[in-house]
């Protein structure tokens, strides 16, 4: 098998929080290939840590995907404050004679220095067209865990665990190695806290990752973090406020001042992302169907609802409103032009995370959140067949099955877009649904039976 067969074999997808197929993105042709090693979200600290652990296996995987897309050049892009990272990383490109392919550069720590379009300027200087993909300016970008597990891929393991930080106001912030399909729960119980009837949890980044409505759920391949909060947090009361809330308030204090666009990310890339103008067209009830499109500009990067409006508004959710009415009579955004030059005025705009982190009120919990040695076996695990873009997996096992960790037990759809699954345990399939299969732990299969 060739490397993208074998990351395809392997299930892999953006462990960056998309999800998106690696095996896809593999079959390009592009002049560069980027590492995110940003990790631009507050309080997570999975791939600044997996860069010091694994550099060498990351540097390999890594390479090898540049490689395979025929890149003349491999970028890692890790913000300059983590020297010590960037040090190793150095060395080690160095001991690996690769430092002709692979460069290790420094990115500024702002927000949001991890979405990709921002990356792909950052490195290259390239600015990817509106409503496009970083191919479409010769770039391939692939999340740091992702590229460690291209090298899994390549000695022939699957993806079958992932890793996690849970953070915020925690007596012990972490990140720690779990299974695929791990009860989230018991992972969040090893922050010190018991009781979470006071507490609200977000999953992932406290500026992109949504409330959790219940903590019943499990890990995916994609998840990369949570971050715990009291109840009462300025943070949480913003994430909880609905629909109809954010519409009256939006109504009534809008002022049209243009900080949620002058400070709009892919706005100073030189899209035509506007979000005060996606406000005057919800508060106005404008019909305009032609000025509306622009809203299927917004990254959802939520810089202009958690920062920029200084009324604490929520333009991201007119941006949202509208991406979802257009959606509906399946009408697209088309570009006026093919080439786009970043704003003048962008470099005096970036947003510092400290800024945003004290904004947020998160700054008594901008701590370390060290890897722990902990192991986490749940007893039963729950294999989404729907952790990545695309179609679901085909199960390809049945109720009853004993499968070996590392096992395929999910299939791509023919003709689709997807990623296959494996069991992340040793045990029985004890359950298969629409969205899950679930695996008893091998030993609990052994008392049940000798029971």
């Amino acid at each position: 098998m060739n490397l993208l067969d074998m990351v395809k074999e392997a299930g892999i997808v953006g462990a960056g929080g998309a999800g998106f197929p690696t095996h896809v993105k593999l079959q390009a042709k592009a002049e560069y290939i980027l590492l995110n090693g940003a990790e631009c979200e507050p309080l997570l600290r999975v791939d600044q840590q997996l860069m010091a652990l694994f550099p060498d296996e990351i540097i390999k995987g890594f390479e090898a995907a540049g490689k395979f897309v025929g890149a003349s050049k491999a970028l890692i892009g890790i913000k300059g404050k983590h020297k010590k990272v960037v040090a190793i990383l150095r060395e080690r490109v160095e001991a690996l004679q690769v430092g002709d392919f692979v460069e290790v550069r420094e990115l500024p720590d702002i927000y949001p220095a991890g979405d990709e379009q921002v990356l792909v300027y950052e490195l290259t200087g390239r600015v990817v067209p509106e409503a496009g993909i970083p191919i479409q300016v010769g770039c391939v970008v692939m999340n740091s865990e992702t590229a460690l597990n291209v090298y899994y891929a390549s000695i022939q393991q699957p993806v079958i665990q992932t890793y996690i930080t849970v953070a915020g106001d925690v007596p012990k912030p972490f990140t720690i190695k779990v299974p695929v399909g791990t009860p989230i729960i018991d992972i969040l119980k090893l922050s010190g806290i018991e009781d979470f009837d006071n507490c609200a949890v977000i999953d992932g980044g406290p500026m992109m990752g949504p409330m959790m409505s219940s903590l019943d759920g499990y890990v995916t391949k994609k998840s990369k973090g949570f971050v715990i909060l009291k109840k009462d947090h300025y943070l949480v009361r913003k994430k909880s406020v609905s629909i109809e809330l954010a519409k009256r308030v939006n109504r009534s204090a809008c002022e049209q001042c243009r900080m949620c666009t002058d400070m709009c990310p892919r706005y100073l890339l030189g899209h035509e992302m506007q979000p005060h103008k996606m406000m005057r067209a919800l508060n106005y009830a404008l019909t305009d169907v032609e000025g509306q499109k622009i809203a299927q500009l917004c990254c959802q990067c939520n810089l202009c609802e958690l920062f920029s409006c200084p009324a604490g508004l929520y333009p991201k959710f007119a941006n949202i409103h509208f991406k979802g009415k257009l959606a509906e009579e399946n009408i697209r955004y088309t570009p006026k032009k093919s080439d786009f030059i970043a704003r003048k005025s962008r470099e005096y705009r970036l947003l510092p995370s400290k800024r945003l982190i004290a904004r947020l009120g998160l700054s008594p919990f901008d701590k370390p959140a060290p890897m722990t040695e902990a192991e986490v076996k749940p007893e039963v695990v729950y294999i989404s067949t729907r952790q990545h873009v695309g179609a679901p997996a085909v199960p390809i096992v049945s109720v009853g099955d004993y499968v070996e960790a590392g096992q395929k037990i999910g299939k791509i759809p023919e003709g689709s877009l997807g990623a296959t699954i494996h069991a992340s345990i040793s045990g029985n399939i004890v359950e298969i649904e629409k969205d899950f299969i679930a695996i008893r732990r091998d030993e609990y299969a052994k008392s049940n039976r000798n029971g």
